[in-house]
């Protein structure tokens, strides 16, 4: 594809990183995206939500990365939430049954107040 790939890293709040995506996600950008999410994770920030509005594109590739960046989450005791999944991205997340192990929420807002393990909020 043609979209050139961009992170923005939009706010970091003690163990929380939001983080924006905009363009291809696919063969040779998933390593960058990887790359720089499992630096998040390694400067402390555990819980990631990654803003996909302006995702114009994900191939298996991208989702491979999303997964490995879950799992490093993770190992973290940490989460992974996507926010602003595209209606088509949001389908082959159910298609694939990845929409179990990576929430999608409608809005970053939603995907930031959402509960994650290891929070208060998270306890009944």
């Amino acid at each position: 594809m043609n979209d050139t790939f961009r992170l923005t890293t939009r706010r970091t709040d003690g163990d929380l990183a939001l983080a924006a995506l905009a363009g291809d996600l696919d063969l040779t950008t998933a390593p960058a995206l990887r790359a720089a999410a499992l630096d998040l994770i390694g400067r402390g920030h555990r819980h990631l939500v990654l803003d996909m509005a302006a995702v114009s594109f994900c191939d298996s590739s991208g989702f491979n990365a999303l997964v490995g960046i879950w799992r490093c989450a993770k190992e973290a005791d940490g989460t992974l939430g996507l926010a602003a999944v595209s209606g088509r991205l949001a389908r082959l997340l159910k298609i694939t049954g990845l929409d179990v192990l990576l929430p999608a929420y409608p809005t970053t807002a939603e995907a930031l107040a959402a509960p994650r393990r290891g929070d208060e909020a998270a306890t009944p």
